[in-house]
């Protein structure tokens, strides 16, 4: 199961009133980092126990790449009790992107 699709208008529900910390994913089509990252990170989707990865397409979602300050794809933002806890910008490997979900 790759990760699952998050707009404007499900982000809340899905990522901010989550019960367990959440992985999102900001890319877009044309960017090649994201494309490298992709894989890994639906890799990581089919392993997740304890947490949820969602994907955001950032051409299609603006105001939450503004809210929260993103400038920059891919970056991935793990999000816990509705805050964003840790934040990384472009692409990094598997082992990074599970230290992110470390507390």
């Amino acid at each position: 199961m790759a990760a699952t699709k998050v707009t404007q208008a499900d982000f809340e529900e899905k990522v901010l009133k989550s019960d367990v910390p959440v992985l999102v994913d900001f890319w877009a089509d044309w960017c090649g980092p994201c494309k490298m990252l992709s894989p890994i990170i639906n890799e990581i989707a089919d392993e997740a126990k304890g947490f949820k990865v969602m994907s955001c397409d950032a051409d299609e979602n603006p105001d939450i790449l503004e809210r929260y300050g993103i400038r920059a794809i891919p970056t991935l933002i793990v999000f816990k009790n509705g805050d964003a806890i840790h934040q990384s910008t472009g692409f990094i490997p598997k082992e990074q992107v599970l230290k992110l979900l470390e507390d």
